[in-house]
């Protein structure tokens, strides 16, 4: 039970993928088999992520549930860690990973008729790299998770898509890949820029926060890093591969899509671009939030054009996402707070809106608008179903998409008037084109006579939307207590560092029900200081912020030269208790953070 509690979320990130392999060396043609593990498996990896949010402790800013391993050694140096931890930004994204997966599973049990061993082991090997994204501290880690997820999205659009699917796979490949390319080249130049400054060569995230940047350099390293981002979110107007993907990709595929690899660029936005590159966030606010707001107008437009419904539900996301990023480029605590919420919303109603899609579409083989109406009459409880979800989109007082979109648009006033009032005239014309085709779908006479006798809601189809909705309630009503609360500290965290502060950043985070124990400090030297007695306020979660006081040590070794400032510096840094306060003087075990516990 211990090493389980302990290595808890390594067994959330690589459970998927030993679920995958064990499928594909199955013999084939054992598709009871298939469906059955891998919705249990996916079940099972919900659950276990569950104590991710259950022990999570609010008012903690750095990671949690920290594990770290030495990996690969450059240069002389141990530069690359297996490093993994979720702090406030990235719990529910892992939350929101291992929730929609075993959706999507039960989703396709009468829709995937062929190659059903592969399209199920591709569905958990991409959960596998989904999680990973979101959890990696190592930036070498976090690439490899990135690219890792591409190839069973690849499959899952190219194999089990649409009659455009090929055309609609390499799009989205060329897209993701031109990217993620750029990224590559400026994870290696801030790699060595971090080593000049410092003399460590690391990929440690934490570590790199801290890593002077000249202002063109900041710049073209920020540009590759937002290019990649942007082009997964997307912004416009490097959306293009969006809607073909979408329309070709299967139910599920489009439910993990909209729901989690679309966040992965809003995610990398908060937890990379700011903090690493924060004069050049600052300085490109004006870019970054018309380009949002463009997207905002723009998908809400083009969505009302859209006779098919799984293409208006694509267009849709375009502006979904753009309040994401409009919210996370205020800098303020309402803005990014409201994105991630939003992030959340938009994976839960959209992810349930192309369920919908995909349900009538088992129906009626069709998805032309105009083939439709006065559905209502035979499926009430699929009206049901899509009301509640049309709502939340829209952003209905009381549902998961109001919290969001409010935020934003508070964070959004803060920075200008004008951009408020541009992002919410995005609410009104959601209201639009969403409330259009419910009417159109749903209402009205039966012209249709093969809509007349459409089949009702399965028990298996309610099991899938119903969890959906009930947490689209859950958070609309409680949002203080199910999700701001415990992101609260991870984003003033982010602000602080983007703020400007000079040198290294802070890396203290308020905490006042640590409990007293033993600091164990690990690395080369390793020391251990006794602080029984001593009642420590505050948690210190720096550049391997994994420590705490109490039974869980702190990652950290000494400086061979510590730059250490004030008194007694050395390379084992002091450490006093004086009453009920814990001072430590520290460097990372990357040798290049300094810092101080108070």
């Amino acid at each position: 039970m211990q090493t389980l509690t302990e290595h808890i979320l390594s067994i959330v990130i690589f459970l998927p993928l030993a679920a995958g392999a064990i499928i594909l060396l199955a013999p084939p043609g054992a598709n009871r088999f298939f469906k059955w593990f891998s919705f249990v498996t996916g079940v099972v990896v919900f659950g276990l992520s569950l104590p991710l949010y259950t022990g999570f402790r609010s008012g903690i800013a750095g990671p949690q549930f920290v594990e770290q391993a030495p990996w690969i050694s450059l240069f002389g140096q141990q530069a690359i860690w297996y490093r993994v931890g979720v702090d406030g930004i990235s719990l529910f994204l892992v939350l929101l990973t291992t929730f929609l997966t075993p959706v999507a599973i039960l989703s396709s049990w009468n829709a995937i008729t062929t190659r059903q061993r592969e399209f199920y082991a591709s569905l958990l090997i991409l959960e596998t790299g989904m999680i990973g994204v979101f959890a990696a501290l190592d930036m070498f880690l976090f690439y490899i998770f990135w690219e890792a997820m591409l190839i069973p999205m690849y499959f899952l659009i190219g194999m089990w898509g649409g009659p455009n699917r090929v055309y609609a796979t390499i799009k989205f490949i060329l897209f993701t890949m031109f990217g993620s390319l750029l990224m590559l080249v400026a994870i290696i130049a801030l790699f060595f820029v971090h080593h000049r400054a410092t003399g460590v060569y690391t990929f440690d995230l934490f570590s790199l926060y801290g890593t002077p940047l000249t202002g063109r350099a900041e710049f073209l390293m920020f540009g590759a890093f937002a290019l990649a981002f942007a082009i997964k979110v997307p912004l416009w107007p490097l959306h293009t591969w969006l809607p073909d993907a979408h329309v070709e990709a299967p139910t599920a595929g489009s439910v993990i899509l909209a729901g989690v690899l679309l966040k992965m660029g809003t995610y990398g936005f908060l937890r990379f671009c700011l903090p690493l590159f924060p004069s050049a966030s600052a300085a490109l606010v004006p870019v970054i939030a018309a380009l949002a707001i463009i997207g905002i107008i723009y998908g809400a437009l083009v969505a009302y054009a859209q006779q098919d419904i799984k293409r208006l539900v694509a267009y849709s996301s375009v502006a979904h996402l753009g309040f994401v990023t409009l919210g996370i480029f205020t800098f303020s605590i309402e803005g990014i707070e409201g994105g991630i919420v939003q992030m959340v919303s938009h994976g839960l109603s959209t992810g349930a809106l192309f369920l919908i899609v995909g349900m009538i579409y088992e129906r009626r083989h069709t998805r032309d608008m105009s083939q439709f109406g006065g559905i209502w009459k035979a499926m009430p409880v699929f009206g049901a179903f899509f009301l509640i979800v049309t709502l939340a989109s829209i952003g209905l007082p009381g549902l998961s998409g109001f919290v969001g979109e409010f935020l934003v648009i508070v964070g959004a006033y803060k920075v200008s008037a004008v951009y408020a009032a541009l992002a919410a005239s995005g609410v009104v014309l959601a209201a639009v084109y969403m409330l259009w085709l419910y009417q159109r779908m749903m209402q009205g006479p039966v012209e249709n006579p093969e809509n007349a006798d459409l089949p009702d809601l399965s028990f298996r189809e309610i099991v899938v939307l119903l969890p959906v909705v009930a947490l689209i309630f859950l958070i609309g009503v409680f949002p203080r207590a199910t999700m701001l609360r415990q992101m609260d500290a991870s984003v003033r965290q982010t602000i602080e560092l983007v703020e400007g502060r000079n040198g290294l950043p802070s890396r203290v985070a308020e905490s006042p029900e640590l409990p007293v124990g033993r600091l164990g400090c690990r690395g080369t030297g390793a020391w251990d200081m006794d602080v029984r007695g001593a009642r420590p306020r505050t948690w210190m979660s720096g550049a391997i912020g994994f420590g705490a006081v109490g039974s869980q040590a702190i990652g950290m070794q000494p400086h061979p030269n510590p730059p250490l400032k004030g008194e007694g510096a050395s390379p084992n840094p002091p450490v006093k208790v004086d009453g009920d306060r814990l001072l430590l003087d520290f460097t990372s075990a990357s040798h290049d953070a300094v810092g101080n516990v108070r």
